[in-house]
């Protein structure tokens, strides 16, 4: 049974910053106090990983930033996250292209990879979602099908997973939270997929059964992220370029909110993951990428063969302008 409503959620985002972050604050303590300090924080070295190091140290200054060495951060990034204190660095047992060979290359999301890849399978529970079968829990027909644009992904010559993330990410995390028996906090936000605002709606910000971990900034939206950054001076990877102020909207309280952007990458992650990438304007990552890293560009295009990635061949059977 979900603990909270998309209501909830659109309420809890109107709040001013000011309010979030006391909210956050609370949500931090209970899972310190609930774990009896066997805490860490997920940081990837993105702009919101480094709010919420900022957050928690802000309590508890002792408690240690994990960081998962991919191999797929930006460069900037990484040279940011080293020069952090107390940062403990794990890695993955596969690098990327490993991992793509392997069981296929994440897109165009994660939901979509993960029951094309299934359905490929045999998989009956995803072929309900390529036939357009499957239904909810009220017995209506699933708003999650698979749309007519990826159906073709069925016979690509390459294949897609969402197994990237599980090899590259969690299983790491995995190792080191069985290894000291700390929890996490992470950085992600309902505002960022379908499946996140899912996620918080059934558990809330601290999810003590299950899957446990805590996302204290689950409420919060992008340009809180930027207003926090700006408010508290932080410093964040420089592949972001500067904060930039380009508007003023006047919030449910009547208060005038300033509004942010920020002058490069308005999101790093992984530098070769192309979910999402569909969903960007013009120039989107991978063309950002040909000017800003073009080094890191032409290995990811390169054929498998040749040893390159082989992104080329796949955003190109995708129509994504690259």
């Amino acid at each position: 049974m979900a603990v909270h409503s998309s209501y909830d959620l659109k309420q809890m985002q109107s709040l001013p910053l000011s309010t979030k972050i006391r909210m956050s604050q609370t949500r931090i303590r209970g899972w310190y106090d609930y774990f009896g300090g066997n805490v860490y924080v997920s940081f990837s070295g993105g702009k919101d990983s480094t709010v919420l190091l900022h957050l928690v140290r802000s309590l508890y200054p002792d408690v240690e930033a994990v960081f998962s060495d991919t191999g797929l951060e930006y460069p900037e990034v990484r040279q940011f996250v080293m020069k952090q204190e107390n940062i403990k660095v794990i890695r993955p047992k596969m690098n990327f292209r490993q991992v793509v060979l392997q069981y296929g290359y994440p897109l165009p999301t994660k939901e979509l990879a993960r029951k094309i890849y299934y359905a490929k399978k045999g998989a009956s529970w995803a072929q309900k979602f390529i036939d357009g079968t499957a239904v909810d829990s009220e017995g209506r027909p699933s708003r999650y099908a698979v749309s007519k644009r990826w159906l073709k992904l069925l016979d690509a010559p390459f294949e897609v997973s969402n197994y990237c993330c599980d090899v590259m990410k969690k299983q790491p995390f995995h190792y080191y939270e069985r290894e000291t028996g700390n929890k996490p906090y992470v950085g992600t936000m309902a505002c960022e997929s379908k499946l996140r605002e899912q996620q918080w709606m059934r558990t809330g910000c601290n999810a003590f059964e299950g899957k446990q971990k805590s996302a204290p900034m689950s409420f919060w939206t992008e340009n809180d992220v930027l207003q926090y950054i700006k408010e508290h001076n932080l410093e964040i990877a420089s592949v972001y370029g500067d904060i930039v102020q380009i508007g003023e909207e006047i919030n449910v309280f009547g208060d005038p909110i300033p509004i942010y952007k920020t002058t490069q990458c308005d999101r790093t992650g992984c530098m070769f993951c192309m979910f999402g990438c569909h969903l960007e304007k013009e120039p989107n990552r991978f063309q950002r990428m040909q000017h800003t890293h073009p080094k890191q560009y032409e290995w990811c295009m390169k054929p498998t063969s040749e040893g390159g990635l082989g992104l080329d061949e796949v955003l190109k059977y995708a129509d994504i302008p690259h």
